[in-house]
């Protein structure tokens, strides 16, 4: 089957074969139509990722939109998204044909695209459900790395969910002042000013939620900026894998740090998040910004992940 290869740690795919997947008893054979690349990929690649480093050769990608050719539950022909993993004895959702568990498949309906369900999935679950944790109803909220994919979603998701007011804050001005058009109140850059006290300022009042896709400088000033009971949901390390979380205004402030990961989420909680996020997508009433390549692009598709764009990466698999 054609795919996109990685055949070596550190190296980034290509267009290539690899064997065609042979599947077991509650997999489901899929065809794949779109692939979304996202920030783990690249760093399983990179040998970085906390799992070590990958086994090469094999085809990267976690999630996508395809057409189910067998399956023991799912009925021949049922367009999916699926979740998957990848690079450690696995290939991924950038190749022709995967094999997937069934319980990580969720129907699609013929009013989503193949390119918006792809794009919707990994960073939509995780702001999604980054938010129910943080019960965001009437509150005002801070969402980091707001010009990310994650982000993005995170200030419609806040605002679809009853907050009173969101706060975006990020480091790419430019992209920073689209988020206003994504239902953002006020815009905060993150920079070398104190972001703590720029994040009160936009606040107009108290903070009640921070929610956290970079870790490191920037969560620990959010942190500082959140009310006596506040709370900060923490999903992901794009500004350092670790921080130095100063004590006094953590209990001083009686603060709650929440994690989150999708991948120790159950499949039947991603799907249903899932579900919500496509029919408000369907709805019109939440929108991904995202860029789409043909397989044979590969690489080019891959450089722009590395570079952290501002919108979902799509791979055209099937037909590109």
């Amino acid at each position: 089957m054609r795919a996109a290869v990685v055949r070596e740690v550190d190296a980034p795919p290509e267009p290539g074969e690899l064997p065609d997947p042979q599947r077991r008893n509650g997999e489901a054979l899929v065809e794949v139509l779109a692939a979304a690349l996202n920030p783990i990929d690249v760093k399983i690649a990179s040998g970085t990722f906390y799992a070590g480093p990958p086994e090469v050769p094999y085809a990267p990608g976690r999630e996508g939109v395809g057409l189910v050719r067998e399956g023991d539950r799912i009925a021949e022909g049922t367009r999916v998204r699926f979740e998957l993993d990848s690079g450690y004895g696995t290939n991924g959702s950038v190749a022709e044909f995967v094999t997937v568990d069934e319980a990580a498949c969720v129907p699609l309906s013929d009013d989503v695209e193949d390119d918006v369900a792809a794009a919707l999935g990994i960073a939509g679950i995780v702001s999604w459900l980054a938010l129910e944790k943080a019960n965001v109803d009437g509150a005002t909220v801070v969402v980091l790395g707001a010009t990310g994919a994650s982000g993005q979603i995170a200030v419609q998701g806040a605002k679809l969910m009853g907050a009173k007011r969101v706060i975006a804050a990020a480091r790419n001005v430019d992209a920073l002042s689209r988020a206003t058009d994504l239902g953002a109140d006020a815009v905060v850059p993150i920079g070398d000013d104190d972001l703590a006290a720029a994040l009160k300022s936009a606040a107009a009042g108290e903070i009640d939620v921070v929610i956290d896709p970079l870790w490191g400088a920037p969560a620990v000033a959010a942190l500082k900026s959140l009310r006596i009971g506040g709370v900060l949901v923490h999903f992901g390390t794009s500004a350092g894998i670790e921080a130095t979380v100063p004590s006094a205004p953590l209990r001083g402030n009686n603060i709650t740090i929440v994690g989150h990961s999708n991948l120790t989420t159950p499949n039947e909680v991603k799907a249903r998040a899932y579900g919500e996020l496509v029919k408000h997508a369907i709805g019109g009433r939440l929108r991904v910004a995202l860029d789409v390549f043909p397989l044979d692009r590969i690489a080019d598709a891959w450089a722009e992940q590395a570079a952290f764009p501002h919108r979902k990466i799509v791979i055209h698999v099937t037909g590109s």
